[in-house]
């Protein structure tokens, strides 16, 4: 699959990071993109920070496998030669991964995503070459180290990037629109699916969420009767 240009902000609009789980609910990522692809997330990213490379590439060529038939924008969380082996869409990578390397080992074609902390970090993201940007906009307990810079810091990133960015920290279907109407192409999340009593219907209100604060245009399109976005064609792999 081909996800760059046009695309591209299509296929970040809900964006699924997946998380090992604690007690009570102890989802493995298989779960959580099983029931990622299933609410109709357009993105789901792997991450798994307590897996080697070894136990990982498995993982990621049984997700790359599953995305691929649905039509799913598959990235790996920092792993570049995980990406790479296992045929992914792409890579996302933060502000202390070496992310002139990491291009440089990329596929052609492959999508590279960047995290920035604010204004500051976006013009050196976009000179590595980053396809889109990921801003947190809330404190979130899942990465606790990452600094919230509010809708209004959104609002300035998106407005200065010619690519798309992506809205992460503290999102849930109740507030995606405030991130939708700063002007990000799409909301990712990571316990508002992983951790939820039903992960499924959880992607779902988030389609949903982002569906009606788009005005339900054709960038998603309506929903089916499942509550999943109308998909366009895409160029398999």
């Amino acid at each position: 699959m081909t996800a760059t240009g046009r695309e591209l902000p299509l296929r970040l609009a809900v964006y699924v990071v997946t998380w090992s789980t604690p007690a009570p609910t102890t989802r493995t990522h298989l779960d959580i993109v099983g029931a990622a692809v299933a609410g109709g997330a357009t993105a789901v990213q792997l991450r798994a920070p307590e897996l080697t490379d070894d136990e990982l590439l498995p993982v990621a060529v049984e997700v790359a496998a599953q995305c691929r038939g649905a039509g799913v924008l598959f990235i790996v969380n920092d792993r570049v030669d995980v990406a790479v082996a296992a045929r992914a869409h792409g890579v996302h990578l933060g502000q202390r991964d070496d992310v002139a390397w990491a291009a440089g080992r990329l596929l052609p074609g492959q999508v590279l995503g960047i995290s920035v902390r604010g204004l500051e970090d976006v013009d050196p993201a976009l000179r590595a070459g980053a396809d889109y940007l990921g801003a947190t906009v809330w404190a979130t307990t899942t990465k606790p180290d990452a600094l919230p810079g509010g809708v209004d810091a959104l609002r300035a990133i998106t407005a200065a990037s010619p690519v798309p960015v992506v809205g992460i920290g503290g999102i849930t279907a109740a507030n995606a629109g405030e991130v939708i109407a700063a002007g990000a192409a799409g909301v990712a999340v990571v316990s508002a699916v992983a951790a939820a009593p039903d992960p499924v219907a959880a992607t779902r209100g988030l389609v949903r969420a982002v569906a009606t604060a788009r005005g339900r245009t054709r960038s998603l399109g309506p929903p089916d009767d499942a509550g999943r976005p109308a998909r366009t064609a895409l160029e398999q792999r």
